[in-house]
């Protein structure tokens, strides 16, 4: 056995103890909410795909004319294959969603944090982040090589208090948050977070990853308390609501066209795939027309917390925290027992002593089930973390 076998086989085993381990498990999703694992078919609350649009006929049938017409795959950069007219139509969409002047669209939400933050900041600057933000922030602010100070998770005392102390000393300050926090379903306060940024010159970029088809109208967590604060760099994804693959940047034409001749994730990455692009403008035609369908997931979300006796949500995201990974197991065990799938999320993707299920609450989720979910949580879940 080589080291590296060693390596691997030490750290795997020391996962196994900690009941740390992650797997993979082959899981066919048939629909927008039910999937089937082994001979189980089961209604799934671990997908983000909030309006069940991976599945409409009309995303889905633009996909495949875009497939017919352009082919698989985007085949380079789109600085060397050229820009594909549907990623300039998609751009153009997201912006006008968005309320910006322009769009970058990305491979993926991961590479486009990873290639906007050190496109825009750099050594000399300073980026003042929330400590329950997405890992893929993180990893932008790392290749930044800024200057990175963790404020505590929606603190805005903290924040100013941090920014007093370390702004004069930097060119210039970047603001990272989400704008729906992944695993706990809570919302930034965008609206603080702006007023912070314009009192000591920063700029304040948002990810809205899981904002975007669910709240605000379907315009995202900037517009989910009614006026709109201003964010420079509002960020997001194609694969949660709007059922596609991708990631964007919105924001004036001046810095996405920075972002688009200097983040790296971009120029060196293959342009995104034609189909997924038409699919997400298919989805895009839908959020727009169907307010009621935007409104649903949170809907539901709420209908779940009121039953289940837990905070009322904030979005259609739920944490039931159970703080010890064993019980977080055993918690979607007992779930899958009823047909539910819940998956269990432990460190370190959330923070030591957090382990939780996290539900994922869509517009196709029937109401008799979210109630019969509600009264097994509430039964046999919670008191596992009494």
């Amino acid at each position: 056995m080589s080291s590296l076998d060693e390596f691997a086989k030490a750290k795997l085993e020391n996962l196994d103890v900690q009941h740390l381990r992650r797997t993979l498990v082959e899981t066919v999703r048939e629909d927008g909410v039910w999937v089937t694992r082994g001979t189980r078919r089961y209604l799934s609350f671990s997908c983000n795909d909030y309006l069940n649009l991976t599945h409409h006929p009309k995303v889905k049938a633009a996909a495949i004319a875009a497939i017919e017409r352009y082919g698989a795959g985007a085949g380079a950069s789109r600085l060397v294959t050229g820009n594909h007219p549907l990623l300039e139509d998609l751009e153009r969409r997201l912006a006008r969603l968005k309320g910006t002047e322009a769009a970058c669209v990305f491979g993926s939400g991961y590479l486009a944090n990873a290639g906007i933050v050190p496109a825009l900041i750099g050594a000399e600057d300073i980026l003042l982040i929330d400590a329950l933000s997405h890992a893929c922030l993180f990893a932008g602010a790392q290749l930044s090589q800024a200057k990175t100070v963790i404020f505590r998770h929606n603190d805005m005392a903290h924040l100013r208090e941090l920014l007093r102390e370390h702004r004069a000393r930097y060119r210039r300050a970047l603001i990272l948050t989400d704008g729906v926090f992944s695993m706990d379903g809570d919302l930034a306060p965008l609206a603080r977070l702006s007023a912070l940024a314009a009192e000591h010159d920063a700029s304040l970029m948002s990810d809205d990853a899981h904002g975007l088809g669910v709240l605000g109208e379907g315009r995202g967590s900037a517009y989910a308390s009614g006026e709109k604060p201003n964010i420079d760099l509002q960020m997001g994804t194609l694969s949660k609501a709007l059922g596609s693959y991708g990631g964007y940047l919105c924001a004036s034409q001046a810095v996405v066209d920075l972002v688009k001749t200097r983040a790296r994730t971009l120029i060196y990455s293959t342009g995104l795939p034609p189909a997924n692009a038409a699919a997400a403008l298919a989805a895009l035609d839908l959020i727009e027309t169907d307010a009621a369908l935007c409104a649903r997931p949170l809907a539901n979300a709420r209908s779940f917390t009121r039953a289940a006796n837990l905070p009322l949500a904030e979005s259609p995201i739920v944490p039931i925290l159970l703080g010890d990974p064993v019980l977080a197991l055993e918690a979607q065990s007992v779930l899958e027992r009823e047909g539910f799938l819940a998956i269990a999320i432990r460190p370190p993707t959330v923070p030591a002593g957090t382990a939780r299920l996290r539900l994922a609450f869509t517009a196709g989720h029937p109401e008799d089930e979210i109630a019969r979910m509600a009264k097994i949580v509430r039964e046999k879940i919670l008191p596992l973390a009494a």
